[in-house]
């Protein structure tokens, strides 16, 4: 199984390009796309009657050493069903599951164990799924991070205006936060003609404490890359945190004045991190 390319080098991943199971020729232009992870979509991007061949497309895929080599890019699956997860799992090209519309905990239990050391991202979508998110982050040690499924949330809760999803982002954060695990990525943006609209999203989801985003296109990947990556100002700052916090245990105040603590400390390893210098 690949180790995450982006984490390999102290980067958290901020792509991940959703691609149809049943176009092969697509899978491998968004192996080379720049995506930090690549997922092979056997659920609503494939339909009924191309499920059987996709799942053999991806598992052909996912048998190649190429695909499975240390340096390849990640690759996860959102799976359509138990049939899917039994045929991959063991694959050494699978770097992960993608588990649609999980609601609770035990659906996540029986996974693992069809599924044991494949990395598990179950699916938030539906109102019932956000009263559980804590459960489901945690419900085992192979939940590596969680994520909504805005458009049938958003069917799900009656929602018009994109901003009444905001209190469901806001409470995954929290979720991820206290499981112990990444902060969440942003749904896929669907217009993927409106670049400036994906990146005023992005700009309000990180705002709400999300980092990176799904991504439909390739042409969306350098907009959120540039909108998820710290701009020059920030890494600057975090840097100058960072190496008065190695001079000084404890809190202190830097010369222009700002206070600094170990929660700020923090927060400017992540910043670095993310910026791929720490």
């Amino acid at each position: 199984m690949p180790e995450d390319a982006s984490a390999a080098v102290g980067r958290p991943p901020l792509t991940w390009l959703y691609v149809p199971g049943d176009r092969p020729e697509v899978v491998a232009k968004a192996l080379g796309s720049g995506a930090d992870v690549v997922i092979v979509d056997l659920e609503d991007a494939v339909a009924p009657e191309r499920k059987e061949y996709a799942r053999s497309a991806t598992a052909e895929l996912l048998a190649d050493p190429v695909t499975a080599s240390p340096d390849a890019v990640p690759v996860h699956v959102r799976v359509h069903g138990e049939d899917d997860i039994r045929a991959l799992t063991g694959l050494p090209g699978l770097s992960g599951l993608r588990l649609p519309k999980i609601t609770h905990a035990v659906s996540v239990h029986h996974v693992a164990a069809v599924a044991p050391g494949v990395p598990l991202y179950p699916l938030l979508e539906s109102a019932l799924a956000m009263e559980h998110a804590y459960s489901i982050a945690t419900a085992d040690p192979a939940v590596r991070g969680i994520a909504l499924g805005e458009a049938d949330l958003r069917a799900d809760l009656g929602v018009r205006e994109d901003r009444g999803l905001d209190w469901s982002r806001s409470r995954l954060v929290v979720a991820a936060r206290a499981a112990a695990l990444p902060p969440p990525a942003q749904s896929v943006f669907p217009d993927v003609r409106d670049l400036d609209g994906l990146w005023t999203s992005c700009g309000r989801g990180r705002a709400l404490g999300m980092l990176g985003r799904a991504a439909i296109h390739p042409r969306q990947l350098e907009v959120i890359e540039r909108a998820f990556r710290p701009t020059a100002e920030e890494i600057e700052a975090a840097e100058e945190i960072v190496a008065a916090s190695a001079v000084e245990a404890g809190a202190l105040a830097l010369p222009d004045g700002r206070f600094v603590d170990a929660a700020v400390v923090a927060s400017a390893r992540r910043t670095l991190a993310i910026a791929g210098r720490s």
